[in-house]
């Protein structure tokens, strides 16, 4: 007990001992760190390459947007397709869908309605043609005709005929291409037996 009570009495006189010489416990202040920027070398290393990939990028993406415009045109023409077709069935009546030249769509009610609104689709009704659908307007710009759209008819049946004959047509509808592009620029729409309609993709001049 005695030697418990002498330990426990140098122990509290360091304590005060410390307390009185103002001991403090010392704390490790962090290196500061340096600060660097970026030197002129790497600058312009950094703008060489970015002025690399601005090069390699803007064509592709200029390609890719003309890719998709033609896209875009040749569905706006199948649909167009697809519609006459189904509003000749459900009206049991004539229907066209309107070429770009006013030759081709005929001199009759159909024809006349039609006037050069390519991709327009007009339907009989009641001895007069009136309009079911509006006329393609991606054909623009930089997206061309080919050729001339040929002018489709399409009776209650559902057949689609050439304008001025009597047979299921077989043949191009439509060519849109563009002179922007060297690859795969054109889409060309054909119809087989009045019914089957293919979008292709091929290269070539254009118009």
């Amino acid at each position: 007990m005695q030697v418990w009570s002498r330990q426990r009495g140098v122990s509290l006189i360091r304590a005060r001992a410390s307390v009185d010489t103002g001991d403090r416990p010392r704390w490790r202040t962090p290196a500061r760190r340096r600060e660097r920027g970026f030197s002129l070398v790497e600058l312009l290393i950094t703008m060489a390459v970015a002025v690399v990939l601005i090069v390699i990028a803007v064509p592709s993406f200029k390609s890719l947007t003309l890719s998709n415009k033609l896209t875009t045109a040749a569905n706006d023409i199948v649909n167009a397709i697809h519609v006459a077709r189904m509003e000749a069935v459900k009206r049991n009546a004539n229907t066209q869908l309107c070429s770009n030249a006013a030759s081709a769509n005929s001199t009759d009610t159909l024809g006349k309605a039609c006037t050069t609104e390519v991709g327009a689709v007009y339907a009989m009704a009641a001895g007069a043609a009136s309009q079911v659908l509006a006329g393609t307007v991606g054909i623009s710009g930089a997206v061309q005709l080919k050729g001339d759209v040929t002018a489709i008819r399409f009776g209650g049946q559902g057949l689609g005929q050439k304008v001025g004959t009597t047979t299921p047509y077989t043949g191009t509808v439509a060519d849109l291409c563009t002179s922007q592009m060297s690859k795969d620029n054109h889409r060309i729409i054909s119809m087989t037996t009045g019914s089957i309609l293919v979008v292709d993709t091929s290269s070539g001049a254009c118009p």
